[in-house]
Parts: structure tokens; C-alpha cells; sequence
């Protein structure tokens, strides 16, 4: 069977043509006031990092609207709260800082790009200021904005992600995140998983 595969950049480009003039003018290398007030108002971010062999890895990042810092025009802060400790993310970004942000407002479409370098920081002052109910983050990431620009509306209009029809009966969709963890892990006991979870939940939000 012919593989119809796109391997080359000419003949990607040769399938979907130029890109528009505003496409390509919409890309800054700073936040200007529209960035900076969209990273304000977002509480909710997809951090994509690779390692040195390349795996990819995409992680959500969620606080209360405003949770990312903007320090200057060209540096963002991202705390790291507490999660499962698999630090995926952390690692990739100690062996390749190119990362890559993108941030959802609930209710609009739009979406917002951001790429720079990364680097870890402990530094009390700057993780002091993101501290949530007294607890200030391990670490967060410094990233250095090399590229940043907004995402046109199709692919959650599409999606009709914030709909309301669009919302799942989470009860009768899935099984229980504990279930599902109990099956991928092997073990036997989902409800107390889900227990255990809610637990920790309440105590280790933060």
C-alpha cells in the first residue's frame, strides 16, 4: 500500500500555500499590553517540553487567573505547584529549555502562544510573591519569550469546548479516575484509590 506521506518542507508548502500577511505580522518577540492582559486573565496553561532524545511531553498548569507572572516584556514566571512528582517537565527542560506555553481563558475562543527558554529557579524572591495560602511553589520556571502571538478562534469553535451542551455527564462517561488508575496500575482496589485522592486533594492542593 502507497503511503501518502509530506516529507519535505516544499511540499508541505506546496499543499497549503503561504501563510497570510497578518499571520505572519501577528508574531512578537515581547508582550505588548493585549498579551500581557491575556496571560492576566488566564487561569489555565499547556507546557509543551522535549528532552535531548527529543520525546516530546505536554503538561496543564492550572491557578487562579494570573497565575503566570509577567515580570517584564520578555520574561514570564511559571510556579511549579505541588503534583505527582514525576517532574517530566523539569527534566526536559534541564536538557533542552525550549518550551513552548499556550493559554485558555474559559468563554473565549482565542487562545495565546508563547515560546522562549527556560530555566528552573528557586529564588526566594521571585517564587515569594507566588505563594498560595502561605505555601510558595518549590520551583518555577523562568522562560525568556522568544516568540509570542494569538490563535485564531476555529479550533474551539469547533470544538464548541466552553458550550454548555458540550459538557460530559462526567458519572456516566468514564469510570472514576481511581478506576481508571486501578487499570492501568494493576491494582485491584479503585474506590480507595479515589478516597485516597480526595484526601490528599484537600491537604495537598497547594
Amino acid at each position: 500500500m502507497t503511503q501518502h506521506l509530506i516529507e519535505t518542507a516544499e511540499d508541505l508548502r506546496s499543499r497549503y500555500g503561504e501563510p497570510s500577511e497578518n499571520a505572519v505580522r501577528k508574531s512578537l518577540d515581547h508582550l505588548d499590553r493585549h498579551c500581557r492582559r491575556f496571560i492576566a486573565l488566564s487561569p489555565f496553561v499547556v507546557l509543551a517540553t522535549s528532552g535531548a532524545d527529543g520525546r516530546a511531553d505536554c503538561s496543564p498548569r492550572g491557578d487562579p487567573p494570573g497565575f503566570v507572572a509577567v515580570l517584564d516584556d520578555r520574561t514570564v514566571l511559571l510556579p511549579d505547584r505541588r503534583g505527582n512528582n514525576r517532574t517530566d517537565s523539569l527534566r526536559n527542560i534541564l536538557e533542552n529549555p525550549q518550551v513552548g506555553l499556550l493559554f485558555m481563558i474559559p468563554g473565549a475562543n482565542e487562545t495565546l502562544r508563547l515560546n522562549g527558554l527556560a530555566t528552573l529557579t528557586t529564588d526566594p524572591a521571585r517564587l515569594g510573591p507566588l505563594a498560595v495560602n502561605g505555601r510558595a511553589p518549590r520551583s518555577g520556571l523562568l522562560i525568556e519569550v522568544e516568540e509570542v502571538f494569538l490563535q485564531c478562534t476555529k479550533a474551539l469553535v469547533r470544538s464548541r469546548l466552553w458550550a454548555d451542551e458540550s459538557r460530559v455527564d462526567r458519572e456516566r462517561a468514564l469510570p472514576s479516575f481511581g478506576r481508571m488508575l486501578a487499570d492501568h496500575t494493576g491494582r485491584a482496589d479503585g474506590e480507595a484509590i479515589d478516597r485516597r485522592l480526595r484526601e490528599t486533594l484537600a491537604e495537598s492542593l497547594y
